[in-house]
């Protein structure tokens, strides 16, 4: 699954990469007013689907055949931040379901069992406009409020504590990717694809980053004035 979401996202990035410069380019001559309604600051409301996954650090080659991404959701915030009409900053706040699966007979657990956490996570991205694309990475940080654990039909709250069992509250990654805006007369429709690489270790007993593929689709109306744009 990791390879695979991987070689995905790889495969997006050239994508919109090789026609974001192709068609800022072209356009490079015309100053028409396309390029100034491009600096806008939008506040956007966020509903996005999410699978997640666990990497397991040193034991993760070993788990890999055992390992199922869990569907998760996101629900939030998005604030656009238009600087420039080819770069804007992107802070987003919102509550995020992650975690992961082991199946059965799985070194680690041996039974089938589910990891899920619920957490604040709040990413600053910079983010790069090529006329109707972009791409957007930066940092972003979480706090994991409650979590569960379940191991065949049976359920527990996780422990957050220092402890053989116990997780850890912050997390910390970066997140990575790219889309493609649609404009209408009054709204705008951006489709975000994004990847979310965890670097802090949340458990005391074993080695577990959290791994997110984010699909997002944002509908807004700009803000009538831009106080934050540079024309």
């Amino acid at each position: 699954m990791k390879k695979i979401v991987h070689t995905s996202l790889i495969l997006v990035m050239i994508f919109l990469c090789g026609n974001a410069f192709g068609q800022s380019s072209g356009s490079r001559s015309q100053k028409t007013n396309d390029t100034i309604k491009t600096t806008k600051t939008y506040l956007d409301v966020l509903l996005n689907l999410v699978g997640t996954n666990l990497n397991y650090g040193n034991s993760n080659s070993a788990l890999k055949d055992y390992k199922k991404s869990v569907l998760g959701a996101q629900v939030g915030v998005s604030f656009q931040a238009g600087i420039t009409p080819a770069f804007s900053i992107v802070p987003e706040f919102y509550f995020a379901m992650k975690g992961g699966k082991l199946t059965a007979n799985n070194p680690l657990t041996a039974s089938e069992s589910t990891v899920r956490l619920y957490a604040f996570e709040l990413p600053v991205l910079a983010r790069f406009h090529f006329s109707e694309f972009h791409i957007n990475a930066g940092p972003s940080i979480a706090y994991n409020f409650y979590g569960t654990r379940e191991i065949n039909d049976s359920s527990n709250d996780l422990s957050f504590t220092k402890s053989a069992e116990g997780f850890k509250r912050f997390d910390a990654g970066v997140q990575i990717g790219g889309g493609y805006t649609f404009h209408t007369q009054r709204k705008r429709i951006t489709l975000d694809l994004r990847y979310n690489y965890g670097l802090t270790n949340i458990s005391y007993s074993h080695e577990m980053y959290n791994r997110s593929f984010i699909v997002s689709v944002h509908i807004s109306n700009p803000w009538k004035t831009n106080p934050l744009g540079n024309k």
